[in-house]
This record gives structure tokens, C-alpha cells and sequence, in this order.
């Protein structure tokens, strides 16, 4: 995401190289090319004015140092007011209540049933919470279905009443079901339509007052742009809702939706989902994604999702392996399955600093990354895998011929596994993702 706009802030920034300090003129110039790369990512003609003035009055005020470069400045003044117009500080979701109710609203396409099973999973993983889906949308016929098959993804009950078309008994029965048999949250999935209406706001209206719900969330499109703005503009004027998810931000989006919106609205942006797997939904951090557009990676970011998958009594028997020698292939597979977990390989590759360019034209399929690797080990036998300085010359053609590759690609794996114990060992630690764990930003 951001990519096209990245370029171009990029290039603005190059008419400051070279120059020793900041004046009207390379300010004016340099501010001039910003405001067309907003533009250019479907920000709105205000914001983007807005943005722009106040880049501008900075750069020209009396606290810039001068001791830093132009370039580096500004870098830091649009990174600054990047993250100051899209909500400056993460915003939690609120799941206080017995139950919580989590009010889900949306235009249809918008992925918002999927992001209710998301939110599901999320809720259910992250905060511990025994969560209900409550099948709230009686007017596509297909809804009912689709909730069901994702909450049964997730592992989470969906409640529905079959037949019923009044929305508000079947969240009101579904709140009444939760609190009996005490769990912790509700995710109401609401109707969609396919354009705003007055029959959707006025159903929606009534199902907000009827539920009173903690915490009220509005789904939109991000590819959609500056229409996904108005959209969210409209359902606030509804709904006064307290947060906007984006989804599809791992399509070909511009940007503008997630820049535009806070502004707009004044509704912080909460969630954003990246991808197809129900573990593809991210709170939203504006520093972070500020820090991303710029090109300056996101470590915290990635850091967060090693530690998801960060086993402490595992890493602590890793590590006693690997002090005596004992780290195996066996061991190097497990590290690898953690590492897909974590999510796309190119977009945790691009949370380090600079990365992101060289990782632009670069194809890599989750499906296939590690898929001659496992290949190989797993045509090992088990005794092979816990003795790898044992592989002679015949076992390698077998196993070889048993994964599909050559031997050189198994010397190649070997070699690798042999250079990876060797570093492991030398920093004294369990693994990448034990050494993630003390990390603070």
C-alpha cells in the first residue's frame, strides 16, 4: 500500500538535496510537488490543501534546527503531520460490558462481514475474550451462510434466528443468549447496500439505538478512494460511530481513504485488514503507517507479530540446544512454520527500513518461499534430520530425488542450516523471534 505515493514524496524531497537551508522558495516548491502526490493518491483537494499549509508554516517557523539538512526537515515535517491527520495516536477498541457489543456497519463489498469473523478471531486470540457473532443482516440472502462458515473458521458460535427479518430482535436475542451463558463480547454483523439509502440508515439507525452498543464500527473499501471518505462521512452523520475500518489495503489502493478520513470524519481509523487469512486484520498505528509511507519501515510492527507467535518455554529449550549443540533440522523447520505465521513474507520484509523499495518488483509466494526447503526436510528421515553431519554423499541424492530438487539445493539448504546454528549460537539466544521479545520501541 502507499507505494505510488511513497515515489512521490520521494521525489519531492530530492529538490531540498543539495541545499544548504530552508527558504521561501524551495519550501514553496517542494510543498508544491507534495500536494500534487496527494492528489495524485485520491486525497481530497482540501485535505490535501490543509496538509500542505501546515507543512509550510512549519518548515518556515523559527523551531526548524539548523543544524539538520533541508531534506532531512521536511522528511520529518510531513512524517509528523502524516501522522497528526490520520488520528497522531492509535485508538483501542471498546469492549466494555457484560457483554461488549461491537456494532459492525458498511456498504455491501465493503468486506465487512469477513472482518467481523476477523474481529472474532482478533478479540478471541489477542484479548482472551469468549466472543458471539450475531447474524444480523436478514436482507442478502446468502449472509446468514457466510457468517456461519467464518465463525466456524475461528471457532466461534453465530447466532441467528431462521426465517426472522428484523434485525433488532435477532441482535437483542443473540445480546440476551451472551450474557446468559456469560460471554465476554457480541459482533453484530449488519445489512449492507450496494449504494447509501435512506431504508439502510434509517434500519441501521434503529438497530443502534436499540442495541446500545460500546463500541460502533463502519467498514469501508479503501481502493474505493475518495468515495470510501463520503461513504464514511454519510454513516457518521447516521450512526455517529466511533472508528472506520479499512479493508483491502493490501489491493491496489492509493492511500487517499486512509489519509483523508480523520480529517474528514473526526473518527479515528481502528482497524486495517491486509489479506484474505482471518489473522489479516492490524490495529491501526498513524505513526507507524506515517513511518511505512516514508520509507522508514515499521520494526515496531514487526516485532508485535513475532512475539504473537513467540512460545517462551519453547525458546527456552531451543536455547538450551543450541548451547549444547543440539539444534537440529527438526528445530530449523519449526522456526520456519513460525515465520509463516507471522503473515505475507514481502510485507514483513518490507517493515525494515529501506526495504520497502528494494522489495517492490520482487514476487514472493507465501505458498512457495520455504517450499523446496520443506520439501527436503521432509524427505529426511527422522534420525537424518536429528543428525544432519551425518548426510553423506548417497543420502543427499535421496534425498534429493525423494523432495524434487538437486543436490545442490540440498548442500544449499545444508550449508544454510549450518550457518544459521552457527550465528544462533554465537548471539546466545533461542531464536529471532526470542530475541524480538525484549525489544521496545
Amino acid at each position: 500500500m502507499f507505494e505510488n505515493l511513497s515515489e512521490r514524496l520521494e521525489r519531492s524531497f530530492q529538490l531540498l538535496k543539495g541545499q544548504g537551508k530552508i527558504t521561501e522558495i524551495n519550501v514553496a516548491e517542494t510543498v508544491k510537488e507534495i500536494r500534487r502526490a496527494l492528489l495524485d493518491a485520491d486525497v481530497s483537494y482540501k485535505v490535501a490543501k490543509d496538509f500542505c499549509d501546515r507543512v509550510k508554516t512549519k518548515a518556515m517557523g523559527s523551531d526548524v534546527l539548523t543544524a539538520v539538512k533541508p531534506q532531512q526537515m521536511m522528511v520529518k515535517i510531513v512524517r509528523d503531520e502524516m501522522a497528526l491527520f490520520m488520528g497522531s495516536e492509535s485508538s483501542d477498541i471498546n469492549v466494555k460490558g457484560s457483554p461488549a457489543v461491537v456494532l459492525v456497519a458498511g456498504l455491501n463489498g465493503s468486506g465487512k462481514t469477513t472482518f467481523c469473523g476477523k474481529l472474532a478471531l482478533y478479540l478471541k486470540s489477542r484479548k482472551g475474550m469468549r466472543v458471539m457473532l450475531a447474524a444480523c443482516d436478514c436482507f442478502r440472502p446468502a449472509a446468514v451462510d457466510q457468517l456461519k462458515t467464518l465463525g466456524e473458521g475461528v471457532s466461534v458460535p453465530v447466532f441467528s434466528i431462521e426465517g426472522e427479518k428484523d434485525p433488532v430482535k435477532v441482535a437483542l436475542e443473540a445480546i440476551s443468549q451472551a450474557k446468559r451463558e456469560g460471554y465476554g463480547a457480541v459482533i453484530v454483523d449488519t445489512a449492507g447496500r450496494l449504494v447509501l439509502d435512506k431504508e439502510l440508515m434509517e434500519e441501521i439507525s434503529r438497530l443502534h439505538r436499540a442495541v446500545n452498543p460500546s463500541e460502533t464500527l463502519f467498514v469501508v473499501d479503501a481502493m474505493t478512494g475518495q468515495d470510501a471518505v463520503e461513504s464514511a462521512k454519510a454513516f457518521n452523520e447516521a450512526i455517529d460511530y466511533d472508528g472506520v475500518v479499512l479493508t483491502k489495503m493490501d489491493g491496489d489502493t492509493r492511500g487517499g481513504a486512509a489519509l483523508s478520513i480523520k480529517s474528514v470524519t473526526g473518527k479515528s481509523i481502528k482497524f486495517v485488514s491486509t489479506g484474505e487469512k482471518m489473522e489479516a486484520l492490524d490495529a491501526f498505528h498513524p505513526g507507524r503507517v506515517a513511518d511505512r509511507i516514508l520509507g522508514m519501515g515499521d520494526v515496531v510492527s514487526l516485532v508485535e507479530k513475532a512475539q504473537e507467535q513467540f512460545d517462551e518455554k519453547q525458546a527456552r529449550e531451543l536455547k538450551k540446544k543450541i548451547a549444547h549443540d543440539k539444534f537440529t533440522l527438526v528445530d530449523f523447520y519449526e522456526q520456519i512454520q513460525q515465520v509463516k505465521k507471522m503473515g505475507d513474507i514481502k510485507d514483513l520484509a518490507s517493515m525494515l527500513p529501506g526495504m520497502d523499495k528494494a522489495m517492490k518488483d520482487v514476487d514472493i509466494d507465501n505458498r512457495t518461499a520455504f517450499k523446496s526447503t520443506e520439501a527436503i526436510i521432509q524427505s529426511m528421515t527422522p534420525w537424518e534430520r536429528e543428525h544432519p553431519e551425518e548426510l553423506n554423499g548417497s543420502r543427499r541424492k535421496r534425498i534429493a530425488d525423494g523432495s524434487g530438487t538437486g543436490i545442490a539445493e540440498v548442500n544449499r539448504l545444508l550449508k544454510q542450516f549450518e550457518g544459521t546454528r552457527t550465528r544462533m549460537k554465537s548471539a546466545g539466544t533461542g531464536s529471532l523471534l526470542q530475541r524480538m521479545k525484549g525489544f521496545r520501541h
